[in-house]
């Protein structure tokens, strides 16, 4: 609600709203330190990755390198890059100031605690590493479930519901392997919560970032709104992925995995990227949501053997969580500094070189021979296009918002 204004009172400038009165640049907006660690991360967790790989770096300590970049790509990149969208799009939702100043320092602090732990697996004991790391997304859920009750906007409780299954992922991740049990399941749950998120959330960013530049262009053929097509779609979808993650072998979840990806195909079909094609900002938008159908395709291929289960699973990973992430963190970034909504020849870069690794990764399966170099292949694309993000938008989140020209 908007506060009402006394004659006798002189007119002030008001202060933009997510801008801390004092402090650090960087703590005066939600996506400032999380985009900009997530895009650092995304980096330096590849590369210990790739170190593992092919040198034998001892990465992970006591959970080894591979359950241990599974982790950090899925709870520790991916939960970054979420809360910085969470903390900017949830005050757009609500109407309520965005989190700033201390409570966002001291938040991003415990989401580098969580990566310091990880980094620390041999020098603290299992349980505490898995405290320090378990702690940032239930303070993440407690922050948006605020300012979501505060803003009364209950239809957008669903998204807390993403974030508390993400949160109990996470804490079932750590003492599977801590007990030596099977962590797949909780593998899997974190997996398909982002999966419905971006389902969610793309549902509504997508056709309404296409729908205003098609707008801009004159064109008359728009796409399509939220109906209950996109219901149905979202529906089967959660069931196929319930059902993938608690018994990923049946016969079921290959079907309804099938049914997904041509309820998934068609929703975004609806939504005409094509006709945004000349701008990479949003074009891309929908190349990374293509990847959600393609993931859910990938189920039953890998229950017939075509692929395997860990290519199948890259494809949602690399291909829709992270193309759909780096997406929303130069386009947010842009907006929200001032700069034009136009992606530059570096941003663009940094997309076709995140295509690549998605696209690459389950080439795997087609060419085993060649699996270390086309491992090594998708990773230091992955490197290159989130050190792109890192070098070019760095400087523009240490920076006060500038005003956009035009």
């Amino acid at each position: 609600m908007m506060s009402e204004t006394v004659q006798s009172q002189p007119k002030r400038q008001p202060v933009p709203r997510g801008i801390a009165r004092s402090g650090p640049v960087l703590f005066s907006y939600g996506f400032r330190p999380f985009f900009l660690a997530a895009g650092i991360w995304a980096v330096a967790a590849m590369c210990l990755w790739i170190g593992a790989m092919t040198s034998g770096w001892p990465v992970g300590g006591n959970y080894g390198a591979s359950y241990w970049h599974a982790h950090e790509m899925i709870f520790g990149y991916t939960s970054g890059a979420l809360a910085g969208f969470l903390l900017t799009a949830v005050p757009n939702w609500t109407g309520r100031l965005p989190v700033s100043g201390k409570p966002l320092m001291v938040l991003f602090a415990v989401w580098v605690a969580g990566r310091l732990a990880m980094l620390g697996l041999d020098l603290l004991p299992p349980y505490l590493a898995m405290v320090i790391d378990a702690a940032f997304l239930p303070l993440l859920l407690a922050i948006c479930a605020r300012e979501i009750i505060a803003g009364r906007k209950w239809k957008d409780i669903k998204i807390l519901t993403g974030v508390a299954v993400l949160s109990l992922a996470n804490i079932g991740y750590h003492a599977l392997i801590v007990s030596g049990g099977d962590f797949g399941a909780a593998n899997r749950a974190a997996i398909s919560a982002y999966i419905m998120l971006i389902g969610v959330m793309g549902g509504r960013v997508v056709p309404s970032f296409t729908r205003n530049w098609l707008a801009r262009r004159g064109e008359t053929a728009l796409p399509a709104t939220f109906s209950r097509f996109d219901t149905v779609v979202l529906l089967v979808g959660l069931i196929a992925l319930v059902l993938w993650t608690l018994a990923p072998e049946s016969i079921w979840v290959g079907l309804l995995g099938a049914i997904a990806g041509v309820l998934h195909g068609l929703r975004l079909a609806r939504w005409r990227g094509w006709k945004a094609w000349d701008e990479k900002l949003v074009v891309v938008l929908h190349v990374g949501y293509g990847f959600v159908p393609l993931g859910f395709f990938a189920i039953p291929l890998a229950q017939i053997g075509w692929l395997t289960p860990v290519s199948a699973l890259h494809l949602f990973t690399v291909g829709a969580m992270g193309i759909m992430t780096l997406a929303i963190m130069s386009r947010a970034t842009r907006g929200h500094t001032g700069l034009p909504l136009a992606a530059s020849r570096t941003t663009a870069l940094s997309y076709g070189m995140l295509v690549v690794a998605a696209l690459v990764r389950p080439m795997v399966d087609i060419w085993p021979e060649l699996t270390m170099v086309l491992l090594t292949l998708a990773g230091v694309c992955w490197v290159g296009a989130f050190a792109l993000y890192s070098i070019e938008y760095a400087p523009i989140l240490l920076q006060r918002r500038r005003e956009r020209a035009g």
